[in-house]
This record gives C-alpha cells, sequence and structure tokens, in this order.
C-alpha cells in the first residue's frame, strides 16, 4: 500500500493556524503595499478622500491577486505561497504618464500592459533555461541585500525628511522588537515559534503604545465599509506612448517574478518550472490588468514575504491565499486596515531586519552548492552581487539617465540577473551550453504551453 504525502506547499492548516500565519505575511507587507498609492496620489496632487480610495482599491486588489496567485485556475497562478502588492517598479512611470497624461491614462496603460504581459507569459517563461544555480543564487542574495534599505527607512521612522527620523525612540523600540522576535523564535518550537514575527509585531506595538508612539486618530476616522467602485476616476484612456512605458516596466516586473518565484521554490522545495513560471506571469498580468478597472496599479510579488517563509518555515501557499482574504476584507473595512497600519513603522523595520537577513541567508546557501573550485563561478557571483546592489547602494548613481534605460538600470534585481546571465555564458561557455541544453530536452514546450 502507497502513502501519497502532501508536499508541504499544498498542505491545508487548521483554520486558526491559517489566520494567525496569513495575518504575518499581511503586517509585514502591509507598509509596502500602501507605500505606492500614497506617493502617486501626493506626487499628483490627488485629495486625500481620492488617496484613501487608491489604498482602498490597492488593498481589495492585492487580496484578489494573491488569491489568484497562490490557489490558482487554468493556466494563471503559481500555485506557490507569494502574496501580490503593488510594485514600486511602476511607481516612476505612472508619476511620470500621470502628471503628463492624467490619472486614466495611467489607468488605461496599467490595463494594456496586464494585457501584454498575459500575452507574452509563455515566450518570457522559458528564458528559465537561463538560470542555472551560480545565477539563481546571486539573484536571491541580490533580492536580500535590496531589501535592507526599506528595513532600515521602517527602523528610523518611515519617513526619513522627519525631524524625529533615526531618534533613539525609533530605534529602541525596533531593536526591543528584533530581541523579542529572537527570543520566541530560540525558545519556542513548533506552532509558537512559527509566530515569532506576529508575537514581535504585537510586543513591540504595545511597547510603542505604552511610551506613546502609536496613533490610532485613522482607526476612528476610517469607515466601517467601503465598497470600491470601478472606474471610480472616470474611463481610462489608452494612449501609445504611456502603454509602451508601462509595458516596459512589466517586462522588468517579470523579471523580478522570476526572481521571486526561484527563491520561494528553493526555500519550499518545490522548484520552479517553466509552466510555474508562464502561470505566475499570467497572473501578474491578470491582477495589474484588474488593478486598472479598480483604481489601482501593477503587481508583483512581495519579495519582503520570503523571508517570513524562511524564519517561520511555514511553506503552506494556502496560509499566503488566507492572507490576501484578510487583504480583500481590509478593502472592504477601512477601519480593519486603519487598524494594521496603526503598527510603528520602527517595529515593522525591527521584524524585517530579520526577515530580510533570512532572504539573503536562503541565496548564501544556494551559492554553497555551486562549484566554485576549477571554474569561473566566483567571478561571476562577485560582478553580478556587486551590479545588482549598485542602485540601492546609492540611487543617484544613475539619476542623469532618463526614460526607459533609467528604468531598467534603477531595478538592481533585473540588472544582477542580466549581469548574471551574460558572465555566466561568457565565462563558463561548456557548463551554460550543457544547461541550456538540459533544460531545452527536459522543459521543451508542450501543446499546453
Amino acid at each position: 500500500m502507497t502513502i501519497s504525502r502532501v508536499h508541504p506547499v499544498d498542505e491545508v492548516l487548521p483554520v486558526r493556524q491559517l489566520f494567525t500565519f496569513g495575518l504575518q505575511h499581511v503586517l509585514v507587507m502591509y507598509a509596502g503595499a500602501v507605500a505606492v498609492p500614497l506617493i502617486l496620489g501626493n506626487a499628483l496632487g490627488l485629495t486625500p478622500a481620492q488617496v484613501v480610495l487608491l489604498i482602498n482599491a490597492n488593498l481589495l486588489t492585492s487580496g484578489i491577486a494573491t488569491l489568484v496567485q497562490t490557489l490558482g485556475f487554468w493556466r494563471f497562478g503559481a500555485r506557490l505561497p507569494l502574496i501580490q502588492g503593488c510594485s514600486f517598479i511602476a511607481l516612476a512611470p505612472m508619476i511620470m504618464i500621470g502628471k503628463q497624461f492624467g490619472l486614466t491614462e495611467v489607468f488605461g496603460a496599467v490595463i494594456a500592459a496586464g494585457v501584454i504581459t498575459i500575452a507574452l507569459a509563455p515566450l518570457f517563461s522559458r528564458l528559465l533555461r537561463f538560470f542555472p544555480p551560480v545565477v539563481i543564487g546571486s539573484l536571491i542574495t541580490i533580492i536580500g541585500i535590496s531589501l535592507m534599505p526599506a528595513a532600515a527607512i521602517w527602523l528610523g521612522g518611515g519617513n526619513p525628511a522627519a525631524d524625529d527620523f533615526g531618534a533613539p525612540a525609533n530605534l529602541l523600540l525596533g531593536l526591543a522588537t528584533v530581541a523579542v522576535t529572537l527570543v520566541i523564535y530560540g525558545k519556542f518550537s513548533g506552532f509558537i515559534g512559527n509566530l515569532s514575527v506576529l508575537i514581535g509585531l504585537l510586543v513591540g506595538s504595545l511597547i510603542a503604545a505604552a511610551f506613546g508612539m502609536t496613533d490610532f486618530a485613522q482607526v476612528s476616522q476610517a469607515a466601517w465599509f467601503e465598497l470600491s467602485r470601478p472606474m471610480a476616476f472616470g474611463a481610462p484612456q489608452f494612449s501609445l506612448v504611456p502603454i509602451l512605458i508601462m509595458t516596459l516596466a512589466m517586462l522588468v516586473i517579470m523579471a523580478e517574478t522570476t526572481g521571486n518565484c526561484l527563491a520561494i521554490g528553493k526555500l519550499t522545495g518545490k522548484p520552479t518550472t517553466q509552466r510555474t513560471l508562464g502561470d505566475a506571469f499570467r497572473a501578474d498580468g491578470l491582477s495589474t490588468l484588474l488593478g486598472g478597472l479598480f483604481n489601482s496599479f501593477p503587481y508583483n510579488a512581495f519579495t519582503q514575504n520570503t523571508g517570513l517563509i524562511a524564519l517561520s518555515r511555514v511553506k503552506s501557499r494556502f496560509v499566503v491565499a488566507a492572507a490576501g482574504a484578510i487583504m480583500v476584507l481590509m478593502g472592504l473595512f477601512p477601519k480593519l486596515g486603519a487598524l494594521v497600519a496603526a503598527v510603528p513603522t520602527p517595529v515593522l523595520g525591527g521584524c524585517a531586519i530579520v526577515m530580510f537577513g533570512m532572504t539573503t541567508v536562503a541565496g548564501i546557501q544556494e551559492l554553497s552548492r555551486v562549484p566554485f573550485e576549477g571554474t569561473r563561478n566566483a567571478i561571476v557571483v562577485a560582478v553580478s552581487v556587486s551590479v545588482g546592489v549598485l542602485p540601492m547602494s546609492f540611487p543617484a548613481l544613475f539619476a542623469h539617465l532618463h526614460g526607459p534605460l533609467r528604468l531598467v538600470l534603477e531595478s538592481g534585481i533585473f540588472l544582477g540577473a542580466i549581469t548574471a546571465i551574460v558572465l555566466n555564458l561568457l565565462l563558463n561557455p561548456r557548463e551554460a551550453a550543457a544547461q541550456v541544453l538540459a533544460c531545452l530536452l527536459y522543459t521543451s514546450p508542450s501543446p499546453r504551453d
């Protein structure tokens, strides 16, 4: 008698665990999720009511996008624990389009780019053959390192321009959160140990409340129920230039989705295939299409949550689906979203230090399996990681560049991936040829692709 064992990714946990683990993911990604509509709204001079509308629409669409990516239907969704959020890559292009053409042109470009992404998914997924372990390991390492500036900003208070940014109180609060998270993680195992990030966030928030460092004013002001109306800003407008700009942004987003899928695949023990990658791209495209219709923006998998999976060791995609359901509720019930938003950013920064570091460790672990003796892999890793962290190390480096070139160069993940692929092909020609041939033989496209 053969007993089939469910893969950890496909394991359905009890409802209590689904909710608590899912809530961890929401708390980790919330600050990043609302940052895009906040920045865009301010840049385009929208009213506070309009910005709130964008935030609610974003949360609702993020939740739906996460459900599509994790649960999947037909050829949409990677069926991996990938949480979806507004992509920062598209922020600068959207501001540019909005200032020159208007907000309705932004939504039109987002809708069109979503459709184009769905169409390009089969073609782009075939690039997986160019991601051998030396490229994957470098890419995951870059993802982890590139997240650290976000952790630093959160730790300092969230707004570098504020007078109290980096104040000792903020730093101590963040360090206290780190300490609580590590104690729980080190002293407990099983269910409690896996909740170390959530417990750290809750304890950190309680400490902040005790010292008057929390603000619950938005909770009382938020509405109990609000349904995001499609095309609330008017019918989307479609013009060639905005569509081309947004499509380029989506190409960069697909490159980042590739890195996120590969990272999650390694962490969960469910390797990413060509089909998985194509389905992930289709989900990104569909989510982006829905985003444009429901007053929101392009979507991709959030890298912030990769470290949480590594730290908690909870690999179930249904946990992340539960996070998606929570975000849908937050989008429908603004008071719930406002309550989550009350978590102080230094507390988030404290947890981020641990989680983002775990993502970097996952990259190092992957690189430990790469042969360096007698190969040129060391120089491939050295240069690609160095190039990949340049945009976050000193953002002003590309300040004199404009248009598509700047869009590409400002994505460290995209830049690092291209560098690693090219160097691997040039410096390891025999190994690269063998890898490509093996992938071609193993993943030759079927009629279903």
